[in-house]
């Protein structure tokens, strides 16, 4: 059941996280890791310092889990790997 009403640029960062989460667990040794691992850093800090976390006291942590799942669901629609999110 969607509780919380994300901002679109927070859903999307979260869904490029994963999908570039899954991109860097899947490239060769060698290949654009380095890329891939700054980018997962630049998504990581827009993610967790987006303002609308400030708008959430006390609830953020059960909004985080929402929108890990939510945009979960969405990157592995478009993968063929079906596994857990990372946490």
């Amino acid at each position: 059941m969607k509780q919380h009403d994300f901002p679109a640029d927070l859903i999307e960062a979260q869904r490029d996280w994963y999908v570039t989460y899954r991109l860097l667990a899947d490239a060769p040794a060698g290949t654009q890791t380095t890329v891939l691992r700054r980018r997962l850093q630049r998504l990581s800090v827009r993610i967790s310092t987006h303002p609308y976390w400030a708008s959430l006291p006390g609830t953020a942590p059960a909004a985080r889990m929402e929108l890990k799942e939510l945009t979960w669901t969405a990157a592995a629609e478009r993968s063929s790997r079906p596994s857990a999110p990372p946490a």
